[in-house]
């Protein structure tokens, strides 16, 4: 028993000990990009002692790496992510601007007026550069500060006016759905659902509209298909007559 307690007490000690000489490290790093980058950057400073943990950044290109003091420092750290020379470190500062910019394809954006309280919203959350409507398209483009904002703060405020946001690309081969569905159905798990659907790339919907939006690549799906599966996935989705807006248009 007394040997126990007393391997118990070092292990504490030990754990104590760990937690005193840990610290973290963040840097900007410019060619992290994508989850895959992301995993290279890790797999490369794993390569030295006392990596303890290692959190990512996207949007702002920066990782957080917690370390072991008496096995690593941060010159070394950022030596072994200089010699990959991709994905070479730079100093990261709370302060800095590191602009961003993205589309959002709106389905539910019909006229101005939409646009406008879209606007008027985003213009509240601190770090929004600009805005660029394509109401034709139902696309907004937006700059923002990804040290001040998020992609995902914005598109939350935007479906908090009851719109229905998703991933939008220029590119020909990306098309986007748009269905009713059930107010029991506009849930996570229904995102969950289409999600994983083949061709599927991005997924919301609106609690106030109950309206699920969705990206796909036609390249791997069409509308036709998808919307069948979507039904096969017991979502009781209906595409909707085209719109006729009731918004009163300014003068």
């Amino acid at each position: 028993m007394k040997k126990f307690l007393f391997l118990s007490l070092m292990l504490a000690a030990h754990t104590l000990l760990n937690a005193a000489t840990a610290d973290t490290l963040t840097v900007r790093i410019k060619g992290m990009k994508c989850d895959e980058c992301a995993h290279k950057v890790g797999k490369a400073l794993r390569q030295l002692p006392g990596i303890e943990g290692i959190t990512y950044n996207l949007e702002r290109r920066t990782a957080t790496i917690a370390y072991d003091a008496a096995l690593t420092c941060p010159d070394s750290l950022r030596a072994r992510l200089n010699a990959t020379g991709r994905f070479a470190a730079s100093d990261y500062n709370a302060s800095d601007v590191i602009r961003r910019g993205f589309g959002l394809r709106i389905e539910d954006m019909h006229c101005q007026n939409c646009y406008n309280r879209i606007s008027t919203r985003l213009q509240q959350i601190e770090g929004i550069d600009s805005m660029a409507p394509h109401l034709d398209k139902h696309y907004i483009f937006i700059r923002y500060d990804a040290n001040r904002t998020s992609k995902a703060t914005i598109r939350q405020a935007i479906g908090q006016l009851g719109f229905t946001p998703v991933n939008y690309y220029s590119g020909p081969k990306v098309d986007y759905a748009y269905y009713l569905i059930p107010a029991e159905q506009t849930t996570q798990e229904t995102i969950d659902e289409v999600l994983i659907l083949d061709g599927v790339e991005d997924v919301n919907v609106s609690q106030r509209n109950h309206s699920l939006a969705v990206t796909f690549f036609t390249d791997e799906t069409n509308a036709d298909k998808l919307h069948e599966q979507i039904l096969q996935a017991g979502i009781r989705a209906e595409v909707p007559k085209p719109h006729e807006c009731k918004e009163e248009q300014p003068e």
